[in-house]
């Protein structure tokens, strides 16, 4: 799961939770984000990932892409990486992890804690009897 806050623009501020690939982003209605900035195309940049690369940013063809400031066709994603497209500007981060609750577990391990204490509880009345 990723974020990528928006830093310019109309939307700047937001912040935006990835969790489906490919991710896309463009002026048209059918992207995932629409960014309707100066510069930006329909189909501008695609964010997918791969098992063996990470995250791969791609764009359509002859479109503006600069992650850090360095003019790019396609680069892999790293935390904290500023992506500029048209007038647009984005920051990828990972996105905190989120813990699952342990109570259950926690729950279990006292109950078998009570339930072997008892037993030898119940051992040690019936040795001393």
């Amino acid at each position: 799961m990723i974020q990528l806050r928006v830093i310019n623009g109309k939307t700047a501020g937001d912040l935006l939770v990835v969790r489906r690939f490919p991710f896309n982003i463009g002026r048209a209605a059918d992207n995932h984000l629409v960014l309707d900035e100066a510069g930006v195309w329909d189909y501008h940049l695609a964010l997918d990932f791969q098992a063996d690369e990470g995250f791969l940013l791609t764009t359509a063809p002859e479109a503006f892409l600069a992650i850090n400031e360095q003019p790019q066709s396609a680069a892999r994603l790293r935390n904290g990486d500023l992506i500029s497209f048209g007038s647009s500007k984005l920051q990828f981060w990972l996105a905190p992890p989120q813990q699952r609750s342990l109570r259950f577990r926690e729950a279990a391990v006292w109950l078998i804690l009570a339930a072997v204490t008892a037993v030898q509880v119940g051992l040690l009345f019936t040795l001393f009897k």
